[in-house]
Formats: C-alpha cells, sequence, structure tokens
C-alpha cells in the first residue's frame, strides 16, 4: 500500500472525500454526483473531483443517466466490482464448491469441481477457476480466496487438525504453500465457524448478542460467536465437540456409539432417514413433500422425533459449558429438521434447563460460501480502498 498522506495535509483530504465516496456508491449502490454530494454533505464541486479522481483510477464508472428534469441527464456511477475479486470455496469429501466475490457483494453462481488426487494449489486453482467461467470474469482478477474445510488450521503451527476428508494434501505448511504457489492470501478456516460468520450476518444469529452454531453434518462441529467475533481456541480446533463420549444415561439412544459423532454425525442420521422412509433428510438431494401425503408427513415426524433426544444429549454440554443467549442447530441435518426439531430439542430439555433459546438456521442454503462470503467481503473492500490511496492528483 502506497504511504499515506499526512493527517489535514490537503492530499489527505482528498483521499478520505474519495473513500467517502466509495463508501457511499458500496453502500447505496447506482449515484449521481449530485447525490454523492448531497449524502456526503460536501458540494456539488467537491463531489465532481471525488467522482473524477475515481474513475480516473478505474474504480468507477458510468452505468447510466438520470433524467434532472430541465437540462442534460445526470450520469450515474457504481463501483467497478471487477476491479478487485475473491472466491469463497467449501470442500467436503467429494467436492468443492466455488463462488465469486466482488466488492459490492453481488450474487455469483455456484460452481462444482470434483476433489481429485492431485495436489492442493490444483484443486484451489481450479475451483477458482470454475468459480471466474460461471460468472464470466477475470481470474486474474482474484486478489484471495477463502477455503472452508472439515477440520481445522492451527495458526501457531500452519497444520491441518481434525480432519479426514483431504487425504491427498500435506497436513503441515499448508497456508504458506497455497499463498506462495497462488500469489494471493488464503484464508482457511473451520465449516462451522464460517456457517456461524454468516448466520450473524444475515441468519438466525443476526440480532443476538452472542450464540452458538451446533453444526450437523458428516461431522459434528461447534462454532461460537461472542459478540460478532468467532472463537477458534489457541490451536484453531475450538468446538470439536464430536469427540466428546456421550454420558452413561445417553447410551440407551445407541448403545454402539461412544461419542456425539456417533450418536448424530452424518452417517448415523442417514441410517435413521433410510430406516424411517426418508432416504434424503439432510442431503442435498431433499425436496419438499408437495403431495400431501400423510405417510410421507408422519414418517418425517417420527424421524425427528427420534433425533431430537440425541441432539439434546450434544446441546447439553454447550448449556452447561456457554450458557449461549441463544443455540442456532445448523448443518443439513438442523436445515432438514427446521423448526420441528428445535421444538422438540427444547422440550426435551425446558425441565432441567429453564427455557434455552433454540433456533433453526436462519441460511437457507451454502451457510460455509455465504459465511466465506463474508469474511472476502472485508478484504474485497479493504483491496479496493487502498487503491484509493494510490490515486495521483
Amino acid at each position: 500500500m502506497a504511504d499515506r498522506p499526512v493527517r489535514g495535509t490537503p492530499a489527505w483530504l482528498r483521499e478520505t472525500n474519495d473513500r467517502t465516496a466509495l463508501s457511499l456508491l458500496l453502500e447505496h449502490g447506482v449515484l449521481t454526483r449530485s447525490r454523492i454530494g448531497e449524502l456526503s454533505g460536501l458540494s456539488k464541486p467537491t463531489a465532481a473531483q471525488m467522482v473524477s479522481r475515481l474513475e480516473t483510477a478505474g474504480l468507477i464508472h458510468v452505468v447510466g443517466e438520470v433524467s434532472g428534469g430541465r437540462g442534460p441527464n445526470a450520469a450515474s456511477y457504481a463501483v467497478r466490482t471487477d476491479r478487485m475479486l475473491g472466491v469463497a470455496i467449501d470442500i467436503d469429501a467429494t467436492v468443492l464448491r466455488s463462488t465469486v466475490v466482488d466488492a459490492a457483494g453481488g450474487e455469483h453462481p455456484i460452481a462444482l469441481t470434483p476433489l481429485a488426487a492431485r495436489t492442493p494449489e490444483d484443486d484451489v486453482r481450479a475451483a477458482v477457476a470454475a468459480a471466474c467461467e460461471a460468472a464470466d470474469v477475470d481470474a486474474g482478477r482474484v486478489r484471495a480466496v477463502c477455503i472452508g474445510v472439515q477440520g481445522a488450521l492451527d495458526p501457531r503451527t500452519d497444520e491441518l487438525t481434525y480432519i479426514e476428508t483431504l487425504p491427498e494434501w500435506p497436513k503441515q505448511g499448508i497456508l504458506r504453500r497455497l499463498q506462495d504457489a497462488l500469489g494471493y492470501d488464503v484464508h482457511i478456516d473451520n465449516d462451522a465457524n464460517l456457517a456461524a460468520i454468516a448466520e450473524r450476518a444475515d441468519g438466525a444469529g443476526h440480532d443476538a448478542g452472542g450464540f452458538a452454531l451446533l453444526w450437523m453434518g458428516d461431522g459434528l462441529g461447534l462454532a461460537v460467536d461472542q459478540g460478532g467475533a468467532v472463537h477458534r481456541g489457541a490451536s484453531g480446533g475450538a468446538g470439536e465437540i464430536g469427540y466428546l463420549p456421550i454420558p452413561r444415561d445417553a447410551a440407551e439412544l445407541d448403545p454402539d456409539a461412544h461419542d456425539l459423532q456417533d450418536l448424530v454425525g452424518g452417517p448415523t442420521v442417514a441410517r435413521l432417514a433410510a430406516a424411517h422412509g426418508v432416504p434424503e433428510f439432510g442431503t442435498s438431494d431433499e425436496r419438499a413433500d408437495t403431495s400431501g401425503s400423510a405417510d410421507a408427513a408422519a414418517a418425517r415426524d417420527a424421524l425427528i422425533a427420534d433425533l431430537a433426544p440425541r441432539v439434546a444429549v450434544g446441546v447439553v454440554p454447550v448449556l452447561a459449558l456457554l450458557d449461549p443467549e441463544r443455540i442456532v442447530l445448523g448443518g443439513p441435518t438442523g436445515r432438514a429438521g427446521g423448526a420441528l426439531l428445535a421444538e422438540r430439542v427444547t422440550a426435551l430439555l425446558r425441565e432441567q434447563w429453564g427455557c434455552p433459546t433454540i433456533v433453526a438456521t436462519g441460511v437457507p442454503a451454502h451457510p460455509v460460501l455465504r459465511g466465506a462470503r463474508e469474511h472476502l467481503l472485508g478484504e474485497v473492500r479493504s483491496a479496493l480502498f487502498a487503491e484509493v490511496s494510490r490515486i495521483t492528483v
């Protein structure tokens, strides 16, 4: 980044004004010079200078005209969203899902790339290329990626831990290897942590002072939001709740289960769903039943009744240790169980724990990608604002 001008100098004032104009365009979308002046409280000549500098630098461009009554139409401006890009990536055992992130936070298609037996840099390159092709943008504009994995990254040692789904990826030095090979910023995070970021942004945690997300997918995890900051722990492994042994009084639910993962992890949920005749429960192929079949509804209710006490066992240590304002049931199982599963779990815990606030996820699709998108939105915008410092007058 270029050296920032000294506070109070004309150069500093120009940069401050330019950043203000850019912020307003990101917040409001398309604006005219006059409207930028009104929103910023600056004069029309000053607003015109701001717009001119940003346009010359290639940070904004004309996207249309607005009729102003008498006189010529006014040009309307928007941020050049193709100037700085990020790519959000969600990796599971078989596929990489990826999508482009721009400074305006626009929605872009999600690309699917099979997870092959190749190097991690090749996997990420393929996911980035697929996302950029789907969005019809230049992959050379990508400045950062955020990768969600079913595990954790120890920030002290740059080591992947608690992970079994990336056998071809080296566990040591993964972040440095990717950054050196790809040439841009790489952020790796646990999938449940990214899903919690999505819940905070526009899901079930957006209005909570803090909350805990119980992630129920192939694996079991917990993400803890403390006033908008996710607690990751010293080694990055905070929330690996699936490894907790089940208590003695819960053994009757499943005599073969040794830990919470055995009790309510993905394979167990799939087995229970098949036994109840709801084989697509919690999968990407699941569809709402529109046939009005009483048998289908009864089978689903029976499955949720079977799942609720298992989920309640996983919620108890969260209540005992954290006493969060709200517990969100997320992941494929939480999404599929919806409000009914949350209600059943609450009812089971009410006698011992009062009335804990347990709700279903508020992010209907791709929560890991949406959380990665939120992370990258900040990075992409920071890179865009850094360009303002490079504008020469």
